[in-house]
């Protein structure tokens, strides 16, 4: 199994939502890359986020993205141990 391209634009927009409130989603413009609103539908479609354009995340969502933060977080580490 690997990551492929429709994997890594959802990972990718998981990571842009805030995780220190639960009060505050995002909304993807209809001007943003065409990935970037598909990546959005296939998370509402998952039960990641509220809305097809964003919104907020739902518990799921927010498990989801505190897992692909923490996971960019130790990648990017100088060290490993």
């Amino acid at each position: 199994m690997h990551f492929d391209d429709e994997l890594v634009n959802e990972l990718n927009l998981l990571v842009k939502f805030n995780l220190d409130s639960i009060q505050e989603g995002i909304k993807i413009h209809h001007s943003a890359e065409a990935s970037t609103r598909a990546a959005a539908i296939r998370l509402f479609d998952k039960g990641f986020i509220t809305q097809e354009d964003g919104g907020y995340l739902t518990e799921l969502g927010r498990e989801l993205a505190e897992l692909a933060q923490n996971s960019i977080t130790l990648l990017t580490s100088a060290r490993c141990m």
